[in-house]
């Protein structure tokens, strides 16, 4: 643990910033991050910013390959990396992987920070030479719109999308979001478990413009036990913590109690990623005490903020986000565009916000950002999530709506049956696709991780539909149950369903999806050994009978 003052964090960003610009980086140019979650990241992002110059950052997480995938995209002139970073207990060197991003994506500069104390490799800049001394502060003024920073979408289809942000679109979107609706104020910690290649990381950096302390952490959430988060935000004090449900309903599975930490600084608590179930809800109300806002969000790498979620002055209601945030024009709307009401809808965004991106990188027409938004409706933003608006005004997230589920015309979002089938004590994940065929069927797998010592026999078969027909739709009770090794994600946590769907479809896996852009590459062939078709000749393969669970290997 170390800390890093206003004067001290000032001095360096300084220092790094004249390094930079005696190595030629101006306006325009972009710096490259490879690192993990430390405050070297901020300084190096902030030094490049006083500079008018472009950032883009990717965690250490990522094989050198799929970082290049995405920074390369960019002919960075520097890169600035770390040596690596500890997780879970073990140390993880990234020197060598380092230097093979660095030679992919052709910069001549690299810049390195020490975390674990080895020998740095050669022709490296040590972090603490480009940071050394006292040099003036002298950020460049640019334009409203000026690039300042690179994010990409998840890369899991296709090539990593370059969505670009301005300046000035991101400093009102993040101050209104941090200062209005999460109500942080100078001196406060603010703590949100993530890393630098997803949007959460920059959405935290933003807690710094109000006098935030940022606390960043490059280690496991549930190591050394399964409440690591809380007890980090235990020790810090911590006023702001941000995590996902995922992480949430672990810790209850665990027997974790966070409430017998002292957490009397933890006022708000974020939660994205996914859906928090209303049960989840319950569970961490009961756990923190009714002082503790639970403060879910919604929005996405897009616009870097969120269209919707809580507020200090509207009530939180269980599976819920409280309302649309604020300048965000949000609406749900039919394939008409017509505006729906208690009922199932695109998410739509009828007029700019200010943090929609300036562009998409290498895209100088503007068709593939055009095509990714507004093709839908025109002149419209559709985001490409399902989501209902309650007659109070709260928004209930359904998932995505390119994945949703649709037996006999009946659409249903993912997220429902997630809900239903996670709280079970026995399934610590689950994954459902409706698959269409060929000949016109419909198939929907329902693939289950089992907690340790569970076994999928036809008691938990039965209790799973049951659990599906009730707390969801008897409509949507899966056609199959398998039981899987584990759900792959992209890598900053979102399901893959539209890719284990077109896995299932019979498409080849090198297809669907960049093998560096997900956690677990190798869970993707177990998930096509259930495909219905074969992925060669695309003749139907043997199916089993309904209602029988088969392992993925069986």
């Amino acid at each position: 643990m170390r800390g890093l003052g206003w004067p001290e964090m000032r001095r360096q960003v300084a220092a790094l910033a004249s390094t930079l610009s005696d190595l030629g980086v101006g306006p325009g140019d972009r710096v490259a991050a490879y690192m993990p979650n430390i405050p070297d990241a901020v300084v190096a992002f902030l030094a490049t910013a006083s500079l008018g110059a472009v950032w883009s950052s990717c965690g250490q997480d990522y094989a050198p390959a799929a970082a290049a995938d995405r920074l390369g995209q960019l002919s960075p002139t520097v890169l600035v990396t770390a040596d690596g970073y500890r997780h879970a207990g073990r140390v993880q060197d990234r020197r060598d992987a380092a230097v093979q991003l660095a030679d992919a994506v052709g910069v001549g500069t690299v810049i390195m920070a020490s975390r674990l104390g080895g020998a740095l490799p050669p022709g490296v800049v040590p972090w603490v030479q480009a940071t050394a001394g006292d040099r003036p502060l002298s950020p460049v003024p640019v334009a409203f719109d000026h690039p300042l920073w690179v994010l990409f979408s998840s890369g899991t289809t296709g090539k990593p999308k370059g969505i670009v942000h301005g300046h000035g679109g991101v400093v009102l979107e993040h101050l209104k979001q941090l200062v209005l609706h999460a109500d942080l104020t100078a001196g406060e910690r603010f703590f949100w478990y993530t890393s630098p290649s997803w949007m959460m990381w920059n959405f935290q950096v933003a807690g710094l413009l109000v006098g935030a302390t940022v606390v960043t952490y490059d280690g496991s959430p549930a190591a050394p036990t399964a409440d690591a988060l809380w007890a980090i935000a235990a020790r810090d004090k911590v006023a702001y913590l941000g995590t996902s449900p995922a992480y949430l309903l672990s810790c209850e599975k665990a027997g974790a109690h966070p409430g017998e930490r002292d957490l009397s600084a933890l006022r708000l608590l974020g939660v994205t990623g996914s859906v928090l179930p209303a049960a989840a809800f319950h569970w961490v109300q009961q756990e923190l005490g009714e002082h503790v806002t639970i403060g879910s969000i919604s929005g996405g790498t897009d616009v870097v903020s969120a269209f919707v979620g809580s507020t200090p002055t509207v009530p939180t209601w269980p599976g819920e986000l409280s309302a649309p945030s604020l300048g965000v024009a949000l609406d749900s709307w039919d394939a008409d565009g017509r505006p729906l009401r208690g009922e199932v809808g695109e998410l739509v965004i009828t007029r700019p916000m200010p943090s929609m991106p300036v562009a998409f990188w290498d895209d100088p027409d503007g068709s593939r950002y055009r095509d990714a938004y507004f093709s839908t409706y025109p002149g419209v933003w559709r985001h490409g999530d399902w989501i209902t608006i309650t007659d109070r005004g709260s928004v209930v997230i359904h998932g995505r709506s390119d994945s949703t589920l649709n037996r006999n015309g009946v659409r249903m979002g993912s997220a429902e049956i997630y809900q239903a089938v996670e709280a079970l004590p026995e399934v610590t994940e689950s994954l459902v696709v409706g698959v269409e065929q060929p000949d016109g069927g419909y198939w929907m797998p329902l693939f289950v991780v089992l907690a340790p010592g569970a076994e999928l026999d036809d008691d938990l078969r039965r209790r799973i539909r049951q659990a599906v027909s009730d707390r969801a739709s008897p409509r949507h009770v899966p056609d199959d149950v398998i039981a899987v090794r584990g759900v792959p994600h992209t890598r900053t946590g979102k399901k893959l369903e539209v890719p284990v769907k077109r896995v299932l479809q019979g498409a080849a896996i090198e297809t669907v999806l960049d093998p560096g852009a997900v956690d677990d590459p190798a869970l993707l062939a177990e998930y096509a050994a259930a495909a219905p078709l074969d992925q060669k000749s695309g003749a139907r393969r043997a199916r089993w009978p309904a209602g029988r669970s088969r392992s993925p290997r069986g």
